[in-house]
């Protein structure tokens, strides 16, 4: 018997047993979507975690300092760092381009007949280029508002007015006892695990003015734009040297987006592994059913085999009978259990936000294992026929 007339018997024989091809592509369906869902994901979630990094760019770098107690000279007294040693900072490290030293504060915000506790920035005009937030309508503040009540506020404040069908612009918002004048909307901007801010929900203003909401408030953050490809640890060193000079009782905390990109990769790869593990157990519950359903046809078919055995089939044309059968299940099995997978994982990227690529290599090690799975289930039950 050749290779057509095989599939010709193996797809009759699936279809005069309809029931139970459809509960053993069933476990293949499920292992393979599995494989193919978790995998692509893990993937499409690490890419939209290191796009955001990407976005802002590698050559960034994050200081915050805080307090180790008493300072050094054993005075007793707290040094604290001001927007005016930012400067000093630059010049210790030469590879800085830009510098952006931003207050976070926690206000309460009355728009209309609201009242919440949000949180206000205040910053200097470089924090709009570091940080790349980009306005929607009017400008954003600049060297010259200080000790002047303006404001910038986030995409989602401003949908506020949006429902009342009013422009912000040029309207006032309090903020904790203080009236700014509204003269920029920033656009949507995505929140990351490298900035802790969150743009959207939030109020910038000068940062003398942030000083006027709340006199005690300390400085603790400081945002570096740098030159391409800088010397990370020298330019660590060079600032911790200037820090020590100015407040000998802080101690600065460095972030980079590159040193979180290696990180999250390094996670991916394990994660991807964990996952793979997972899905590939799914994949051999379904073979084990595979397995039992072609042996369960065999016991059933006996007379079948003996009569073609009888008229001439030898013991390898029954394997082959029984192997393709097996396969072939497999083989259906992975094709859909594929498009599932593609499914969850497009719809798992729309509600989550994520950018949807179908990457090729989830479907084609799915296939693969789909089909290596038909052979090793259904080689003991071919076997076992003939």
């Amino acid at each position: 018997m050749n290779l057509k007339v095989h599939l010709r018997e193996s797809i009759l024989n699936l279809f005069s047993a309809k029931l139970r091809s459809i509960l053993a592509i069933l476990g293949v369906l499920v292992g393979t979507g599995s494989v193919v869902a978790l995998m692509a994901s893990s993937r499409l979630a690490t890419d939209h975690a290191l796009a955001q990094f990407k976005t802002l760019g590698t050559n960034l770098l994050a200081m915050r300092v805080s307090s180790q107690g008493q300072d050094q000279q054993g005075s007793g007294s707290q040094q604290n760092l001001s927007f005016e040693d930012v400067p000093k900072l630059m010049k210790a490290a030469p590879q800085v381009k830009l510098a952006a030293p931003y207050l976070s504060l926690y206000q309460s915000i009355h728009l209309f007949n609201d009242k919440n506790t949000g949180q206000v920035i205040g910053a200097t005009a470089d924090l709009a280029t570091i940080a790349k937030i980009y306005l929607d309508k009017g400008r954003f503040i600049s060297d010259f508002d200080n000790n002047v009540h303006y404001a910038v506020i986030g995409s989602s404040l401003a949908k506020q007015y949006e429902k009342h069908f009013m422009d912000p612009m040029g309207k006032q918002i309090r903020v904790g006892s203080n009236e700014l004048t509204i003269i920029g909307v920033a656009k949507p901007w995505k929140p990351n695990l490298f900035l802790f801010i969150n743009i959207d929900n939030s109020v910038i203003v000068p940062y003398s003015t942030a000083y006027a909401m709340q006199p005690n408030a300390k400085l603790q953050d400081v945002l570096f734009r740098l030159v391409k490809q800088p010397d990370l640890p020298l330019v660590q060193q060079q600032l911790t040297n200037e820090l020590n000079r100015i407040a000998p009782n802080l101690q600065p905390q460095f972030r980079n987006p590159g040193q979180i990109i290696k990180l999250v990769a390094g996670q991916r790869k394990t994660f991807s592994s964990l996952l793979l593990a997972i899905g590939s157990i799914a994949l051999v519950v379904g073979g084990i059913g595979v397995m039992n359903i072609m042996l369960v046809s065999v016991v059933e078919r006996r007379r079948e085999i003996g009569v073609r055995m009888a008229v001439g089939a030898r013991r390898w044309d029954i394997m082959i009978m029984f192997l393709m059968e097996a396969i072939m299940l497999t083989v259906l099995g992975g094709l859909l259990g594929i498009g599932l997978g593609v499914g969850v994982t497009a719809v798992l990227a729309i509600t989550s936000g994520w950018a949807f690529h179908i990457y090729w290599i989830p479907p084609l090690l799915g296939f693969f294992v789909s089909v290596l799975v038909g052979i090793i289930s259904g080689f003991y039950p071919a076997w076992r026929a003939s």
